[in-house]
């Protein structure tokens, strides 16, 4: 079972912070090294001989250079990298975040004590959002359990993204504030930001220094509903935040000139806790399933979500939750974190509160109702149709295999998450006739301010292994003991990403150096190879493990003709999430997920008997 120890007394959260070791570089010979072996499945001889010649020059001339520059980069910060991937993954991307950037997913709240049911969206919101706030609590108070690897420590510092932080859109750049305390540094803003139907409310979490109850929230959140069921729907301003990122800081820029009051609200919604999302015109009706929970909660209603605050809870009408976060400020392992603390909760006290009903005497919500012209009212509406002909692009499958599970896969000595990534490069090999070039996430937490590394699963021991499975002249054990080549290649790739020797980021380093030097970009970028094999974010497939607990989301492929493939691993099943686009003649969401499904049989049947 999984380790579910949330609170700590011994330890402190960002106790070890200062102690992590600096982001390392790695060493430039073997960075080029990995990447020439990671191309090799995309290239056929003469095309390989060009690249390795290519990389030759770029180690021996101005590679070497560009290094040099790295390391002294390194010396003068504990990670070289952090800033760096701020602005080129998050800060500098100019397409819309809510959708392209942006992860979300259902709560698994519906799996024991809270299945869909109308008329229980306050009551079991009102439950979640206290065990939210506690959470806070945890953090703010660091008493939150520090993670750990092989009881070394893990950064922490992701976890203070999560609370009172937001994107502010910059016409070339955009920026994160975060006005998140712990209790030793001072004040932390307490209230939080609801919305319903277009309409925008701000009502204080803590009274007398106490987070409110889920009675005292329910009271709240229904004086709301009340109001927005009676009145006129608002105007949608937070549908901006859909939009393409200079014409949503234009629109900003107006919006503020217009009224200083306008300002006041952006900065309370910027400094909230975070966004609670009342879906009371769900156009599906209310979700039921995880597909259902999964698409809306990705591609939902903008009206009622703010796309650049780091959290949005979504809750339905019946019932049912789900989350849409910005990817900016953490990776998806801190709400993962945040919802398994949520679901342990509510499985401790059996999904209902056994607390209190008393209601303090509670100030009423405050609306937030922003000055709008004829041009903020048109900008909303062409946000919106740029976001819903997108999101009608959308094809999203999330489904659970349920035949076997971590256990099994396991027992038959092979590693979980590998397991997963080798079948979905044998699902694509089969679907699309070659070899899918594939992002996996790889944690690098171990070090300071750590966040990812790319983990490339396309290696040439998959692609021999796919070749095989799909050659009738092949035997049972051929593939089986090329299957554990690919098994041990993948499992080795990924430690050494794990321990900060990866090579993507090193490249990215590279070619930033480059630029900030007015150097031309180096012949290695433009090579063909260098997209072919994933490179400048060109991956096919884009996947990551949410980890071993309930917890799961999606998010949408890096490119057109490709896939977003998130998904968990339990003891007795695998859940994933796949998406594709509708408008791509190449890629099926369902189709490749349920190719990977087929295969996971077919691999532990070659596990059954070496003989054969």
């Amino acid at each position: 079972m999984e380790n579910h120890v949330f609170g700590s007394v011994e330890e402190r959260t960002f106790q070890y912070q200062e102690t992590l070791p600096p982001l390392p570089v790695p060493s430039l010979a073997e960075s080029l090294s990995k990447y020439c072996e990671s191309v090799k499945p995309f290239l056929n001889e003469d095309e390989y001989k060009k690249t390795f010649r290519i990389v030759k020059d770029f180690e021996n001339g101005i590679g070497k250079e560009l290094h040099q520059k790295l390391l002294e980069r390194a010396r003068t910060r504990k990670n070289w990298l952090e800033e760096w991937w701020l602005n080129a993954a998050y800060l500098d991307v100019r397409m819309p975040s809510q959708l392209n950037v942006n992860f979300g997913g259902p709560a698994p709240y519906l799996e024991h004590y809270w299945p869909p049911k109308l008329g229980t969206q306050l009551e079991r919101g009102s439950m979640a959002t206290w065990f939210t706030l506690k959470y806070w609590e945890l953090i703010r108070s660091e008493k939150l359990a520090v993670h750990k690897a092989r009881s070394s420590p893990l950064d922490m510092s992701q976890f203070r993204n999560l609370f009172n932080t937001c994107k502010i859109p910059g016409v070339t750049r955009d920026k994160i504030c975060n006005y998140f305390r712990t209790e030793s540094e001072g004040n932390c803003p307490t209230h939080l930001i609801a919305m319903c139907r277009g309409r925008i409310f701000s009502f204080e979490a803590v009274l007398d220094g106490q987070i409110l109850s889920p009675p005292e929230i329910s009271r709240q959140l229904s004086y709301i509903q009340n109001i927005c069921r009676n009145g006129r729907d608002g105007p949608g301003v937070s549908a901006l935040t859909t939009e393409e990122r200079t014409r949503w800081a234009r629109s900003r820029e107006h919006l503020v000139s217009l009224d200083p009051q306008n300002l006041s609200h952006l900065e309370r919604i910027q400094s909230s806790l975070f966004v609670l999302s009342l879906d009371e015109e769900c156009p599906q009706g209310s979700p039921e399933d995880y597909s259902q929970i999964a698409m809306l909660a990705l591609a939902g209603d903008p009206t009622i979500r703010w796309g650049d605050k780091s959290y949005n809870f979504i809750l339905w009408r019946n019932g049912v939750f789900g989350s849409n976060c910005d990817h900016a400020p953490y990776d998806a392992m801190v709400l993962v974190a945040l919802c398994d603390y949520i679901d342990q909760s509510i499985k401790a006290c059996e999904g209902r509160w056994k607390g209190s009903s008393y209601v303090r005497e509670l100030p009423h919500p405050e609306e937030l109702v922003f000055t709008v012209d004829q041009r903020i009212i048109n900008d909303i509406a062409s946000a919106k149709a740029q976001y819903h002909s997108q999101v009608s692009d959308l094809q999203l499958a999330n489904y659970a295999f349920t035949s076997f599970g971590k256990s099994l896969v396991k027992k038959k000595k092979l590693h979980p998450d590998t397991f997963v990534q080798l079948s979905l490069q044998l699902a694509f090999y089969k679907l699309h006739g070659r070899p899918g070039c594939c992002y996996e996430t790889a944690t690098t937490r171990m070090f300071y301010h750590g966040r990812t590394e790319t983990m490339r699963p396309c290696t040439m021991e998959a692609a021999n292994w796919c070749r095989s499975m799909l050659d009738p002249a092949s035997t049972r054990a051929q593939r089986r003991e090329l299957m554990l080549k690919a098994f041990a290649k993948h499992n080795k790739l990924m430690s050494e990403c794990q321990l900060g020797k990866g090579f993507d980021r090193h490249l990215l380093g590279l070619l930033l150096i480059a630029k900030e030097q007015g150097l031309a970009v180096p012949e290695l970028y433009n090579d063909p190879a260098f997209t072919k094999s994933g490179g400048g974010g060109n991956f096919v497939l884009s996947t990551s493990l949410v980890g071993y607990t309930s917890i799961h989301g999606a998010v949408v492929p890096m490119i057109h003709d490709g896939y977003g493939f998130f998904y968990r691993i339990r003891d007795d099943r695998f859940v994933a999430a796949c998406t594709a686009w509708k408008s791509s003649p190449e890629a099926d969401a369902d189709k490749l997920l349920r190719t990977v499904f087929q295969n996971f049989h077919d691999m532990v049947d070659l596990m059954v008997s070496a003989q054969l």
